[in-house]
């Protein structure tokens, strides 16, 4: 499983699970420490001055006591997302529809080659790719309130 945090100037921080393992409220809040980590040395003026906004779906590990602990402790606010809206997920409409079409038709050896060709697509893509992901957000909330909730059908 990937799981990936970004911006819009890039990639912030990725992690590459192993194949057996699954997304717990403590598997997430170590992630979100390790996010923390990265953005301290990536983006040092969002967290000292900022402050961090983050955008994740209402899975169960992302909703969960433990990491609304973490998040209070991070002090970082979470935008709100309704429920089964992938619709509305920038990794989702815009950076993992991209990923699938640069990973299409390619097979991977081992975990390192696959993780070599993540970092290769994430690095072949413009800051501007990025930006527009973060910047499609307020439209994409529009299509949905216009579709009463319903899927947006791209």
């Amino acid at each position: 499983m990937l799981c990936v945090w970004w911006n819009f100037k890039g990639i912030l921080h990725y992690e590459l699970l192993p194949s057996n393992q699954t997304i717990t409220s403590a598997v997430y809040s170590a992630q979100l420490e390790r996010l923390a980590q990265a953005l301290r040395e990536k983006e040092p003026a969002l967290i000292n001055r900022k402050g961090v906004i983050l955008h994740h779906d209402n899975a169960r590990p992302h909703t969960a006591r433990i990491t609304a602990e973490k998040l209070r402790q991070l002090e970082w606010e979470v935008l709100p997302q309704p429920a089964c809206s992938p619709d509305i997920a920038p990794s989702d409409y815009h950076l993992f529809r991209s990923l699938q079409n640069f990973l299409l038709g390619k097979k991977f050896n081992n975990e390192e080659c696959l993780k070599n060709a993540l970092t290769e697509f994430f690095a072949s893509k413009s800051q501007e790719f990025y930006n527009r992901g973060i910047k499609m957000l307020p439209e994409r909330w529009a299509q949905v309130v216009e579709n009463n909730g319903n899927y947006i059908v791209d």
